[in-house]
């Protein structure tokens, strides 16, 4: 069995979920490309983890909406590896269409809560039982489990609701496991994005270009994806021990109120 420290990266084929399987790779560790339908992608960002120094990188499809393919994720990673030390939730969806709150679809709502929240709620429950026994066994010291939010679990977008619901409740799910399992060990962290340039915000890029250069943020540039990498990394490091539950903005200050 290999020693290497391993992380589960949902959503991890592209946009931000590459950023980080390249971050944690560069950090030498294994990493599981978690992906729902691309294969080509996933298996481009697997490959380029192992170029980056993962010692081993597979890729895992599963929809992490679907509780069993959850499940089926953790026990594949376990036989794999025999181990999780991280598990990033980052497999997240934004509407199909944007409606103003007073025309929202409840099929939409349906579906984002359970990408989003629903999906990465049960997964971390089904990890953290598992990391408790890794934990106990002594093969695992200071696992994490990270999720990555949007500034949107504290922003009113209003023709977003539904994203904006589902950010809140994941940023709430963090206080809750954070707190449940600090005695077992294992810490939990709320990374939470700014504007981030990758596929998802392709469609708002003019708009989002002229407010960043406007002032929208104090650090006037779009966030990258290895900018969110970077902050699972300086977490998963273990360089902030006596600290759990914390929400770590990755956002250009974006979050600061100004006068």
């Amino acid at each position: 069995m290999h020693m290497d420290r391993v992380a589960v990266v949902t959503g991890g084929s592209r946009g931000i979920g590459r950023g980080i399987v390249e971050a944690l790779a560069r950090s030498r560790w294994s990493v599981v490309v978690n992906y729902r339908s691309d294969a080509d992608a996933a298996e481009s960002t697997r490959r380029s983890a192992l170029s980056l120094g993962a010692p081993r990188a597979i890729g895992v499809r599963a929809d992490v909406a679907d509780l069993d393919a959850g499940r089926r994720l953790v026990d594949e990673t376990l036989e794999t590896f025999g181990r999780i030390d991280l598990l990033v939730n980052n497999a997240g969806v934004a509407p199909r269409t944007r409606l103003d709150l007073l025309d929202a679809d409840p099929e939409e709502f349906d579906r984002l809560l359970a990408i989003n929240l629903r999906g990465p709620y049960f997964l971390t429950q089904t990890v953290a039982r598992r990391m408790v026994e890794l934990v106990e066994s002594g093969r695992v010291v200071d696992p994490q489990i990270h999720f990555i939010t949007s500034v949107s679990a504290e922003f009113a977008s209003i023709n977003r609701g539904e994203y904006c619901v589902s950010k809140a409740g994941l940023s709430m799910a963090v206080k809750l496991f954070a707190t449940r399992l600090a005695k077992a060990g294992i810490r939990v962290f709320e990374i939470r994005p700014g504007v981030i340039a990758t596929d998802m915000t392709e469609s708002v890029k003019a708009i989002y270009d002229r407010r960043l250069a406007e002032g929208l943020a104090p650090i006037e540039r779009w966030g990258r994806p290895e900018d969110v990498g970077a902050a699972v990394v300086s977490l998963a490091s273990g360089g902030i021990p006596y600290a759990t539950g914390n929400v770590i903005e990755v956002d250009g200050g974006l979050h600061l109120r100004r006068l």
